[in-house]
């Protein structure tokens, strides 16, 4: 998802709506900044990783190899042209990709609150 804002912008906002949710911020790695540090260069590019354990443990009780992806994480980034992007995996593919079963209704409501937050944290109203 395209964000109207820059990198730091929008990951303060995502942080304030991580906030606002409940969910934990485990982490916020700025890759520039570490690329930086051995002298290299990246575009501003952030990740953020972050999730509630008590929404994460049943699909982990459900398929234990989902803990590769858990907790979520979204990715902040600005490309060549300068636009920044949001980007995340759907629930849905990972639901696919570790064969949840009986989880359907948890992933749609994941899927709901991650594109929530997504579109606020990226767009100016």
């Amino acid at each position: 998802m395209s964000s109207a804002f820059d990198v730091a912008t929008t990951g303060d906002r995502l942080v304030a709506l991580l906030k606002e949710r409940g969910l934990n911020l485990f982490a916020r790695i700025n890759h520039a900044e570490n690329a930086a540090a051995v002298d290299q260069d990246l575009r501003p590019t952030e990740l953020f990783i972050f999730g509630n354990p008590a929404v994460g443990t049943p699909l982990m009780q459900s398929s234990q190899s989902i803990a590769i992806d858990l907790p979520q994480k979204m990715l902040i980034w600005q490309d060549a042209s300068e636009q920044v992007w949001l980007t995340y995996n759907d629930p849905h593919y990972l639901m696919t990709r570790h064969q949840l079963t009986g989880c359907e209704a948890r992933l749609d409501r994941i899927s709901q609150v991650l594109q929530e937050m997504a579109t606020k944290a990226t767009q100016s109203s």
